[in-house]
């Protein structure tokens, strides 16, 4: 057991019995490794993330790091946001949901880590999926360095900028975040970076 996973176990004070339920049935199949990433217990296959348990305010969850590849033929997973492109999380508020689940918590498990012995991958979108805002077209028109510098970077730093400007609903913010990190992108850095 990993200490750190093991820490999160023994100082959780909300859904402490759920998430030690859910953990005594992901650790009944013994292929998966327990260790500890993004601050929560999270399980592995072969190193590659099957399954993480994670807590909030109204719910505790198992996530299903490929979940969107799953079959779902309970019609039990629930994608947190439309931007979520491979998740999906099952969601308990009570100990009995998850004892009451708990085949088909295992079942899930199961075709988790054969889509992972399969190699099967969760088709993302790509740069040319996210719509670019007019004011940012308008900057990198009217800007050869921006619009050189933007096309050099990775598609993933390219989308996280295109996703946080298109989340702008005014125009004048969209501008206002364009010029935040407008030096940001001449230095070849994502939005996060």
């Amino acid at each position: 057991m990993n200490p750190k996973a093991e820490h999160f176990f023994e100082n959780a004070k909300r859904w402490n019995e759920e998430f030690n339920l859910l953990r005594e049935i992901i650790i009944e199949n013994q292929s998966l490794v327990e260790d500890y990433k993004w601050m929560h217990p999270c399980y592995t296959f072969e190193g590659k993330n099957i399954v993480l348990i994670h807590g909030f305010k109204d719910y505790c969850a198992l996530l299903f790091h490929k979940g969107a590849l799953l079959k779902d033929t309970d019609q039990l997973l629930i994608q947190q946001t439309e931007n979520v492109q491979s998740g999906r999380q099952l969601r308990f508020t009570q100990v009995e949901q998850i004892a009451h689940l708990r085949e088909t918590i295992q079942r899930y498990i199961q075709e988790a880590i054969a889509l992972e012995k399969s190699g099967a991958k969760v088709t993302m979108r790509q740069v040319e999926d996210y719509p670019i805002p007019e004011e940012f077209t308008k900057a990198l028109n009217e800007d050869q360095a921006l619009k050189d510098a933007f096309l050099s970077l990775t598609p993933g730093r390219q989308k996280g900028y295109l996703f946080y400007f298109n989340q702008a609903k005014q125009p004048k913010t969209r501008h206002s975040r364009i010029e935040k990190y407008y030096e940001h992108i001449l230095d070849g850095k994502g939005i996060d970076d």
